[in-house]
């Protein structure tokens, strides 16, 4: 049985789970109440911060952009996407770009969860 989409055993789970396990729960809580609501996470990062953000799963690169301002859906030009784990092994953003691991996307690309963008607009 499902309980809004999911299993009722992960549900009933999070239940049983001792005091000692609850940074695990609260980590599967969160996962299972973003999957639920068919939620993603991309990340923006610059020199000062790496921030992240929750849109709707299937958001295209411009709809992704309104979650930071409303200005990054209307003048949008191309976003610069790189996996997060591959931002990481590359040791740097500027390392990625040199490296040929960051790739540019339109309009109608899918941000996918763990995407890190930079939106160009």
């Amino acid at each position: 049985m499902e309980v809004n989409g999911l299993p009722e055993n992960d549900i009933l789970e999070l239940r049983n789970e001792s005091r000692l396990n609850k940074d695990q729960s609260l980590e599967k809580l969160i996962n299972l109440s973003y999957l639920a609501l068919n939620l993603i996470t991309f990340l923006t990062t610059g020199e000062d911060e790496t921030r992240a953000w929750t849109i709707k799963n299937g958001s295209t690169a411009p709809q992704a952009g309104k979650a930071i301002h409303s200005d990054f859906e209307e003048k949008f030009i191309k976003a610069e996407i790189i996996y997060w784990e591959d931002l990481i092994k590359a040791g740097s953003y500027k390392a990625a770009k040199q490296n040929g691991t960051v790739r540019t996307e339109g309009k109608k690309y899918l941000v996918k969860d763990g995407d890190v963008v930079e939106f160009k607009i």
